[in-house]
């Protein structure tokens, strides 16, 4: 069974890598692109469908502010790429928004930071997901029962890719994503060059008209505000995962900084010119979608189980010729595949920031480590988990998951960008080179403009998208942010309580050790256990047993004496067949009595050689250990007998549920003997 896992294992991870191959797995621009820019480049997919689902809830009146509310986003994505390329030259060693807003803010900021970045990774997962699922069911609509089924699907195959490593997952998702840039510029060029000789591409839904939502079709005021700023929100999706490259920088080959500002400032000129040349079709091709398909009018059949085609899938159809041309075929399939590795930006991301969480001891230290392929496997487990479990309570539904997307990356945004502001303001109080101090001083410029526009984002998007679901992952961000100061804390008492402070007074040996054997039958395991108890030379040395059924005690003190065993036997009486509570107690009662003694409890066990071998034996040992253990001055050593099927092994069985990997106490299996293989209370 193990072979076989191993087997499993090596094929889906691939071979073991040394610590000292980290330096191989360093990423050049052309792989680190899809790996960090995947997110932001594949958004404009569904960011001008999320600006045109928010106006069109008034009909078709307010479709006019489409390419103001396009260019304010275009302005927004602009002013951040700016400012973290100051990120990625200022701290080059990763960390990014955490990194910045810690040193410059303080700690708990850099936790706000932290805990929002989290969150908004699990959504990006989620959200990239349950968008590319949509656009594989807007080509093939049969599939829409089973859309939570391959959302878990392709969530599951991202966490195999990137348990292979950060290098191997980029060069598996590199193709998709060029194929992906490739397929929209080539169609909106194509879209746009055949407006411009007169035969403008129309779209499906051009012909369907919208009734606008009750209360909205005569909208004026701060209620067309709200309206507008409500799709400027939305469009802003756009921007997710952009502070990913400066999470990364260490991932970088040499120069890391300049390798990192030169990927970003690609992705930026990039996500650009796709959103700007998507909206722009759009409008052309007068798209017209809704959140409800009854709004539409002029459908055929009913509306309740009318499918709608996403926005990218329609301006395909209309620019190549159709559903069944091979350019919509196309650009469906690599569209469907960047928005499902796009989640790869957070499968990198999450990783990387729970590590440097980990290292300052806010998250469990277990996410710092690196898994066999040199990836930071635990962090990538917990992201799919989580993931997996959201797209699951919610159906895969992009709608119902965007409402909690955005809120936690302006956050960071914003803070980020005031802690580069504090930076440049640290820095020009020690500058004396007048050139330098005009860098720093036009740097602090951008990111001073940075942090006021995402502040207002921030801001809007706290607004308008608050009720409608945006409020739970500023719940799930608080707990976060409260379970990390936990942690943190947890660590910080343990490590002050197990400080040296006089290593003599820790060196001072007890004044004796009593050795416990517990013994249920007289076999080779508890012979051994005595030996090995006898060579640690005790001062007292002992055998424990409880009398749960007296015909067996009665047989294990007759043959004890027959065998002339020279250890004293104890016989604890258990009038309700209690096997862990009399042991407990006899062990405390030796350590009341002599406060500066250790006792030494050694329990025979053995060991298995099958999995399936352990669910045929009880847990005793596994609850007498645990009870034993959260007592002072008690020391607990298993002492293991290898059966015949362990022997043949080549390694130890692996755990099975409920099970102990070594240890089963050497109980219960000789007839007529089983007081420590009962059940323990």
């Amino acid at each position: 069974m193990l072979n076989v896992t191993g087997v499993l294992k090596r094929l889906v991870i691939g071979r073991a890598m040394r610590s000292e191959e980290l330096g191989e797995t360093l990423l050049s621009k052309r792989l680190a692109l899809p790996i960090f820019a995947s997110d932001p480049l594949s958004s404009v997919a569904y960011a001008t469908q999320e600006i045109l689902l928010v106006l069109t809830l008034g009909g078709l009146a307010y479709l006019h502010f489409t390419p103001w509310i396009a260019a304010a986003v275009v302005a927004l994505m602009a002013v951040v790429v700016l400012s973290y390329r100051q990120v990625v030259h200022a701290y080059p060693s990763g960390g990014g928004s955490y990194e910045v807003v810690s040193r410059n803010l303080g700690p708990s900021a850099g936790l706000v930071v932290a805990a929002s970045l989290l969150v908004d990774y699990v959504m990006t997962v989620a959200v990239s997901v349950a968008s590319g699922v949509d656009n594989i069911i807007s080509a093939v609509p049969a599939l829409n029962p089973y859309r939570v089924l391959l959302a878990l699907g392709f969530v599951a195959i991202l966490t195999a890719m990137n348990l292979r490593g950060v290098r191997e997952s980029g060069r598996a998702f590199a193709a998709p994503t060029y194929l992906f840039i490739g397929g929209v510029i080539i169609m909106v060029a194509t879209g746009l060059i055949r407006y411009a000789l007169g035969d403008a591409p129309v779209a499906e839904s051009a012909a369907y008209g919208i009734h606008a939502a009750p209360g909205d079709q005569h909208l004026a005021g701060m209620a067309l505000v709200m309206l507008v700023l409500r799709a400027f929100s939305s469009g802003c999706t756009a921007l997710t995962g952009v502070e990913a490259i400066s999470n990364g920088v260490p991932a970088f080959r040499k120069p890391k900084a300049k390798n990192a500002a030169g990927t970003m400032a690609a992705m930026g000129v990039l996500a650009v010119v796709m959103f700007v040349g998507v909206t722009a079709l759009a409008i052309v091709a007068k798209v017209h979608i809704t959140e409800d398909s009854c709004q539409l009018t002029g459908i055929d059949g009913s509306c309740d189980t009318f499918t709608q085609k996403t926005v990218i899938a329609q301006l395909a159809s209309s620019v190549f010729g159709g559903d069944h041309s091979l350019g919509f075929y196309f650009l469906q399939t690599v569209t469907a595949l960047v928005l499902i590795l796009a989640a790869n930006t957070a499968f990198n991301g999450f990783p990387l920031l729970s590590s440097i969480l980990a290292q300052h001891r806010y998250l469990p230290r277990q996410l710092h480590n690196r898994g066999d392929r040199l990836a930071f496997s635990n962090g990538i487990l917990a992201l799919a988990v989580v993931a997996g479990a959201l797209l699951w309570a919610y159906k895969a539904d992009v709608t119902g998951l965007i409402h909690l997307y955005i809120l936690g990356v302006f956050t960071s945004f914003t803070l980020s960008q005031l802690g580069m502001v504090r930076h440049w303001n640290r820095a020009l109080r020690t500058e004396p080179d007048p050139a330098a101090r005009r860098r720093h001083q036009s740097a602090r410029v951008v990111n001073a403009l940075g942090a006021v526009v995402t502040g207002l984002v921030l801001v809007i998007v706290l607004i308008t998208k608050f009720t409608q679901g945006a409020w739970l992952a500023v719940v799930a961000a608080l707990a976060l942010w409260v379970m990390m100061r936990g942690i943190r804390r947890h660590y910080d008492a343990t490590s002050a309580e197990l400080a040296v402070e006089d290593p003599r007074e820790q060196l001072v040996p007890p004044s004796r050790v009593l050795a416990v054997v517990l013994v249920s039958t007289v076999h080779k395991p508890t012979l051994r256990a005595l030996a090995y108890a006898r060579a640690f030379k005790p001062d007292r040395l002992e055998a424990l047993t409880v009398a749960v059924d007296k015909p067996a005690t009665d047989e294990l003190q007759r043959r004890w004496q027959d065998l002339d065993v020279s250890v004293p036997l104890k016989v604890l009486a258990s009038p309700y067949r209690e096997i862990t509570r009399p042991v407990v107690e006899y062990v405390r009662s030796m350590r009341r009595d002599s406060p500066r003694d250790v006792v030494a409890v050694f329990i025979p066990e053995y060991v298995v050689g099958h999995w399936w071998e352990n669910l045929l034996h009880n847990q005793s040992a596994l609850w007498l250990k645990s009870r034993l253990l959260f007592t002072p001055g008690v020391m607990v050593t298993s002492v293991p007998w290898q059966l015949t099927s362990a022997a043949r092994a080549d390694h130890p069985a692996p755990r099975a549920p409920g099970s102990v990997r070594r240890g089963e106490p050497s109980t219960g299996d000789a007839p007529g003997a089983d007081t420590l293989g009962r059940t323990m209370r």
